[in-house]
C-alpha cells in the first residue's frame, strides 16, 4: 500500500468547501471584534434624538452611523435600506390574522398584508 503525500494546497486545487470554510472564518473574526465592542445608550433629550434619527434618515445611514459620524469616527461607505420592523408575539400574529381573515399560520402572508396597510397609511396621509 502507497502512502499518499499531503497535498499541498494552491489556487487550483483549493475547494469550495475550503472557499467557504475562509469565509466562515471571516464571518467569525468580524463577529468576534464585534462582541469585543461595547454598546452605549444615550439619554439625551427627546429633541436631540429626534434629530439624530431625522439627520441619518436623511442621509440613508442608521443612527448609529449618524452618532459615529457626529463623534468623528469612520463609518461603513455603504448606504443602509432602512427597513421597518416590529417584534410580534402568537398572540399578535393570531388577532393580525383575524383581521385579515386568514390562517394564523399564513405568517408570509400576514407580513405581507400588514405591509399593504403601512403602504396604504402613508398613501392616505399624503
Amino acid at each position: 500500500m502507497k502512502d499518499k503525500k499531503p497535498t499541498k494546497k494552491t489556487k487550483a486545487n483549493v475547494t469550495k468547501k475550503d472557499e467557504k470554510i475562509s469565509s466562515t472564518k471571516k464571518k467569525w473574526l468580524r463577529e468576534e471584534k464585534a462582541v469585543k465592542s461595547i454598546q452605549l445608550a444615550f439619554d439625551v433629550a427627546e429633541e436631540v434624538q429626534y434629530q439624530v434619527r431625522r439627520e441619518a434618515l436623511d442621509a440613508g445611514i442608521s443612527p448609529s452611523d449618524r452618532i459615529r459620524e457626529i463623534l468623528g469616527f469612520p463609518i461603513s461607505s455603504r448606504r443602509i435600506r432602512p427597513m421597518l420592523t416590529i417584534s410580534l408575539s402568537s398572540e399578535d400574529f393570531s388577532l393580525l390574522a383575524e383581521r385579515f381573515d386568514i390562517d394564523a399560520d399564513e405568517k408570509l402572508t400576514i407580513k405581507q398584508k400588514a405591509a399593504e396597510v403601512l403602504v396604504g397609511h402613508v398613501r392616505k396621509s399624503k
